[in-house]
Order: C-alpha cells, then structure tokens, then sequence
C-alpha cells in the first residue's frame, strides 16, 4: 500500500505527515506538493527541512501558472464561494497525479486537516472519492497550533515565518480568495509589496470582466463586498476592521 500525503507547506499537513511516517515508515510514502506559484518564500525552506526530517524527498507538481494567469483564462475572479483557483491549481492536478501514478485499492491520501476542521472531512472523501482519505490530525494526541510550533522546536525545525506574523495558514503566500478581512488586513501591513501586486492584478482582470468585490465588509449594517483598491483605501481612511474574521481556504474541498 502507497502512502500519499497531501504537503501544503503547513504545519498541520507536516505533522499528519510525521504520524504517517512514524506509522507506515519512509519507503512506501510520498509527501505531494501542488505549487500555486504563489507562495511564500519562507514555505519552501520549511518543506526542505520538513523533508530532510522525515526522509523523504518532496514531489512537486504544477500547473505553471500562478492564480491571476487563471482567473484571466477562465474570464473569473475568484471568492469565498468558488474558486477556480486552488480547484484548477491544486484540486484537479492532484487528482490528476493520483489517478496516473494509483490505483485506488493501492494508495491511501491523507490531509492535513485537524480535529477542529473535522466537518470539512465529509467534502474531501467525497471530492476524493474513489480513493481513501485519511485526516491523522482528527485524531488524538490533538495538537492545536501551539502546539505544532513547540513541536518543531523539539525537532530543531523553525515554522513557517506567517504563523509569526498571525497568518491562519501557510499557502499562497498569505493571499487567498477565501479570506477574511483580517487576514487581508494583515497582508497589507506585513507585506504591502504582495498587496500592491496583488491588487494591480486584479486591476488588470478588471478590464477583461465585470469589476467586483470578494472582501466581505458589514458598514453600518450594511453587507458589502470590496475590492483589493477599495478595501486599501478602507483601511487608510482608518476604517474598522474585524481583526478575527479570517476566513479560510479549504483547497482540498
């Protein structure tokens, strides 16, 4: 039996990853990394440590595109609600990757979800399906993200910097089409020079589709979406922000 573990770079799919190592040994598991072109310097030197831990080499696959070359070919922007994104970079290369290399009765997939995000577990078995999913996180001993940071420095492994920084996880450098206003607020002030990119590329989208928003912001009772331009301009006009509406992406669901 092959043993794939679905490696974002995170600490949750590096412990799963260490569970399954621990269990099944290095021989017969490979650590699958889905490269969105996107992602934070800092999460490729965690994956070579991470690799380097574990004794086992990382395989990566890529579209080669990054997330805005996609929304432009596929005429979309990206949101909370659909994302065309992790589907078209993550999703269905994965899958791809698994049904040219496994037979389903061969390999096991596992994720790295944790046990407070085990409700998105039924979504996964059924987007993976016919293949088994197995989440080594849900389960005990649970370990939250402190818990993952002492972890690694009982390893000798420094985690990745965008935990640091309050990030909730660690892909696509920070930036995601399902996050929260908190967390592009955060993006903005860390690394502004990935906000401007970013909201000069959905500029540039914008003369190929209709304009609109994916940041969802309640004003004066009123729900609305903004822009990166216009959630900026927001947030130097020293309007409120709720700090602790992350979001989440859920790329594997």
């Amino acid at each position: 039996m092959q043993h794939i573990i679905s490696f974002s770079g995170g600490l949750g799919s590096f412990f799963a990853a260490k569970r399954v190592v621990d269990k099944q040994g290095a021989e017969d598991c490979t650590l699958l990394f889905t490269d969105t072109k996107e992602e934070d310097e800092d999460l490729y030197r965690f994956m070579d440590e991470a690799s380097d831990y574990l004794g086992l080499p990382v395989t990566t696959i890529a579209d080669g595109r990054d997330l805005w070359e996609v929304f432009n070919d596929v005429k979309f922007m990206g949101n909370n609600r659909i994302d065309p994104c992790s589907r078209i970079l993550k999703r269905e290369l994965a899958k791809e990757w698994m049904e040219n290399n496994h037979e389903p009765g061969d390999a096991i997939l596992y994720m790295g979800i944790g046990w407070d995000e085990a409700h998105r577990m039924d979504a996964i078995t059924s987007n993976w399906e016919p293949y088994t999913v197995i989440a080594p996180m849900v389960d005990p001993p649970y370990m939250g993200r402190p818990q993952m940071i002492e972890g690694c420095k009982e390893i000798g492994i420094k985690h990745p910097r965008l935990y640091d920084h309050g990030f909730f996880h660690n892909n696509c450098g920070g930036f995601c089409v399902k996050s929260g206003q908190g967390q592009f607020f955060k993006l903005l002030k860390i690394f502004p020079d990935r906000y401007a990119r970013h909201e000069k590329e959905q500029e540039n989208l914008f003369t190929k589709i209709k304009p609109h928003g994916f940041i969802r912001m309640t004003i004066d009772q009123e729900t609305k979406y903004m822009t990166l331009r216009e959630f900026r301009e927001y947030v130097e006009g020293d309007g409120q922000i709720d700090l602790f509406e992350t979001g989440g992406c859920g790329c594997f669901v």
